[in-house]
């Protein structure tokens, strides 16, 4: 794998650092979801399938957006693209204001769209520009370092979510049948009102990263070896020539599917398993599921000098296969920690995936990126089917989705991540 190989090259190291902050900013959009799950479920008195919408509306932007991203950045290049999602983010966040002030659910979701859309433009133009900015030997370590930053943000993002947005106020549902209308137009507002400040700060967090985008000069990165004519020439059906980058979309699909639909219902699983448990205390759990994820970036980045990035990827599936077995099977404080714990094997997914779907594709690149986000419209499949599950039968049977989608993500790591094609040797970033 070429463990020797630097993790990038000092020419790069600056546009490196700017665009790995990117990888920091998007984690507020997708893991404030888990926190805007509990509370837009309290506020609007939604059932589990309702609340899930909200990463089906998000996910469903970053599907939306994400060939329309990456035919933008085959003209217009990547430092255009970023600038062009930011700003998209930026009026996504801004909306939740208004939002907030009428209290209509379904604007909320068209806000998170809007964000979402944003984000898979960053998506879409920063993880294959993080994987061309030093050696391909380095690739998949390079691209894991990037995403550390952004599991990073995720932990950060919980952290704040759950003091500025959780009220922390319950009320049993004996309580709300008991409360006049007045005092539930009160309750309903000021749990609304409170996205308001933090989405306030979030709008400038986007335009202000925008500016530093726009004032910096980043290298135009040509993986077709700096022909303009040859990206008129990649078609979509091209990609289907490469195997590996298919079955590297569907791995994608349930990887983000998993990943999200577990994170969405550890709040609610906390209070399900643990009898009497509140958000905010049942929220922790979910902080320290996302400081595994973040611990295992970090280690995992370190550790793919020595291990290749399959093998550890096929590791980190089968570990999230048994502890999804424990989450279905055991009971009391088993369950809870096993689910704490897939945060850590979580943690390598999406970027090693990524990595390895993209080897040789040459100038498909940009491309097969932007399947590769696309695929990301598991996160908006899966949560959903968990909902109907859990409000079927229970939160508890929910989590057989997750165990069946790490089961292809293991036959990946093992067979499917193979290059079947190679594209000619000068298009070969």
């Amino acid at each position: 794998m070429g463990a020797s190989a630097p993790i990038t090259e000092r020419r790069y190291v600056v546009p490196f650092a700017l665009v790995t902050s990117l990888f920091f900013l998007w984690a507020i959009g997708v893991n404030l979801n888990d926190i805007l799950i509990q509370h837009l479920k309290k506020a609007f008195g939604l059932t589990d399938f309702q609340s899930s919408l909200i990463q089906s509306a998000f996910f469903g932007g970053y599907f939306l957006a994400a060939l329309p991203a990456g035919w933008l950045m085959q003209r217009l290049g990547y430092k255009r693209g970023i600038l062009t999602g930011l700003l998209i983010c930026a009026t996504g966040a801004f909306l939740f204001i208004p939002a907030a002030s009428i209290r209509v659910y379904g604007f909320f979701l068209f806000a998170l769209f809007l964000m979402a859309c944003g984000q898979s433009f960053l998506e879409v133009a920063a993880n294959p520009y993080v994987i061309t900015l030093g050696p391909a030997e380095s690739s998949e370590r390079r691209l894991n370092l990037a995403q550390s930053f952004n599991a990073m943000g995720a932990v950060m993002i919980a952290l704040l979510g759950s003091r500025f947005i959780l009220s922390g106020i319950e009320h049993a549902p004996a309580e709300l049948t008991a409360m006049t209308q007045e005092q539930l137009l009160k309750y309903s507002v000021s749990e609304a009102n409170m996205v308001k400040t933090p989405y306030l700060v979030i709008t400038g967090i986007f335009l202000f990263v925008a500016l530093l985008i726009f004032l910096t000069k980043l290298p135009e990165i040509k993986e077709t070896g700096g022909t303009e004519s040859v990206a008129s020439d990649v078609k979509l059906s091209g990609t289907l020539a490469f195997g590996h980058l298919i079955k590297g979309v569907v791995a994608q699909f349930f990887y983000v599917g998993a990943q999200v639909g577990v994170a969405s219902f550890i709040i609610r699983f906390a209070e399900y398993t643990l009898s009497g448990t509140h958000e905010k205390a049942a929220a922790r759990y979910l902080q320290a599921h996302l400081a595994g994820f973040m611990i295992g970036r970090f280690a995992g980045s370190a550790i793919m000098q020595k291990v290749p990035a399959p093998r550890l990827l096929s590791l980190f599936a089968g570990g999230s296969l048994v502890c999804l077995l424990v989450v279905l099977l055991a009971s009391g404080q088993a369950p809870i920690w096993a689910i704490v714990l897939i945060g850590l094997f979580h943690s390598i997914m999406f970027p090693t995936i990524f990595a390895l779907s993209l080897k040789n594709l040459g100038s498909y690149t940009k491309l097969g990126s932007s399947l590769l986000v696309m695929s990301i419209i598991g996160g908006a499949i899966v949560p959903a089917i968990m909902g109907r599950i859990s409000d079927a039968w229970n939160i508890q049977r929910a989590f057989v989705v997750p165990l069946i989608c790490h089961g292809y993500v293991f036959y990946f790591a093992m067979r499917g991540y193979r290059p079947s094609v190679v594209a000619p040797a000068s298009e070969v970033q």
